[in-house]
């Protein structure tokens, strides 16, 4: 059945009693803190695993164990949809994000090769001296807006290394994924998905045959099973690798800052203690796990005393596996000693967890080191309360960070 994505939709098979109302894309979020917000969804009345009416209508789980279930059990929820409602997915599937095992699996390998432990390497270094270089650019004056200043340059800058794009194409690209991540209506993802294709068609027509080593040059070359990746293969397979790269880091890294500028004692012991950055990184990982991912029920079945059919859509929001007190105690604090029997969800689970994840903890790394060493004492401007969007991923828009500046003193320099 065909439906408008903004109707309010409980179908017939769903309980009264399991539905909430809760829009996964829309609901107050105080102060930027948008896990604590998922959170809440677990402290007032009503099932844990319930029917959100918008949106196209879907279920929503929020305990860890569940979340795990429909994440990492392929024989029962599949990958197609990356978001709901269904009307609004692409309509050329983004590999092997959107695929199911074991097809999944050749493409996956292929995108491995970006992210190796050699590659990484090499990336190290271009990470460190871009953070230091954007840092010292306004270090200076004492304020700086971090996320269009900082969080969309770091990561961003080495994901088009990585891809072989000029830096000059680094804005037009930010406004398809915020199209394609955090639509303001229905029309402009699609918009977005439409801008994305015809970018992409332009740079495989660039690449192909050139004899690059830049990734994208590498899959215009690449075989599966035998035979050349189509050109819908190719679309999917840097779609997705351009929507990770351009917006997942970048988002966290605005949550890391607004974390430390509210919490200067935290500071102090990493700026004290810097062998527990490594510890920093896993730990504000969890506590901010921002991604909500879709999995669509392959047949009729229950989970957690619900009664889910074939095609049903159900999100799982990572931010709730890694805040449940079954896994980790007092959940919403943060703590850098935090024993590590449990691995948080921030980077998905089997058999799709991302890729860039340790390139990322590397990004993160090297932030938490440059930024606490040449700018030791920060806040978030006086006055502001932050906003968050929230969408598949979270993100906040702004962060107006100020710090007291002396001129006469050089920062220390970088112990790494």
């Amino acid at each position: 059945m065909t439906r408008n994505a903004d109707e309010y939709w409980i179908p017939d098979h769903v309980a009264g009693d399991r539905v909430r109302d809760f829009n996964i894309y829309n609901y107050h979020v105080d102060n930027g803190d948008v896990p604590r917000a998922l959170y809440a969804l677990r402290s007032g009345p009503g099932p844990e695993t319930f029917w959100s009416p918008y949106n196209g209508g879907h279920w929503i789980v929020t305990r860890a164990c569940t979340i795990e279930a429909v994440i990492n059990d392929a024989d029962r929820f599949s990958n197609r949809y990356i978001g709901v409602p269904k009307e609004l997915n692409p309509e050329r599937i983004f590999r092997p994000f959107q695929m199911d095992p074991p097809g999944h699996l050749p493409y996956r390998h292929l995108l491995a090769q970006a992210f190796s432990p050699r590659a990484l390497d090499i990336l190290k270094k271009d990470a460190r001296q871009l953070t230091v270089d954007l840092i010292e650019g306004f270090r200076h004056r004492g304020e700086c807006e971090f996320v269009s200043e900082f969080a969309q340059h770091m990561p961003i800058g080495l994901f088009l290394s990585i891809v072989g794009l000029p830096m000059s194409d680094r804005a037009p690209l930010l406004a398809i994924a915020e199209k394609i991540a955090r639509p303001k209506q229905a029309e402009e993802r699609m918009a977005g998905y439409s801008a994305l294709d015809r970018y992409i068609e332009k740079l495989i027509d660039a690449r192909q045959g050139s004899g690059g080593s830049d990734i994208v040059s590498q899959f215009c070359t690449a075989n599966i099973e035998g035979k050349p990746l189509s050109r819908d293969e190719l679309i999917g397979m840097i779609a997705l690798l351009m929507i990770a790269g351009l917006d997942t880091v970048a988002g966290m890294l605005g949550f890391f800052a607004r974390h430390l500028s509210l919490y200067p004692q935290q500071r102090q012991i990493l700026q004290a203690h810097p062998e527990l950055i490594p510890h920093a990184v896993e730990e504000l990982l969890r506590r901010y796990s921002h991604v909500n991912l879709t999995r669509q029920v392959r047949h009729d079945l229950e989970l957690d005393g619900a009664l889910m059919r074939e095609g049903d859509l159900i999100v799982a929001p990572l931010a709730l596996s890694s805040l449940d007190e079954a896994r980790f105690p007092n959940p919403l604090d943060v703590d850098f000693h935090r024993p590590r029997e449990q691995l948080h969800l921030a980077f998905g689970g089997a058999p799709h967890r991302c890729l860039g994840s340790l390139l990322a903890r590397n990004e993160l790394k090297i932030f938490l080191e440059e930024w606490l060493t040449r700018i030791p004492e920060f806040g978030i401007q006086p006055g502001v309360e932050l906003e968050a969007r929230t969408r598949v991923t979270a993100v906040l828009p702004s962060l107006p960070l100020v710090w007291p500046v002396d001129y006469q003193t050089d920062p220390t320099p970088s112990r790494h």
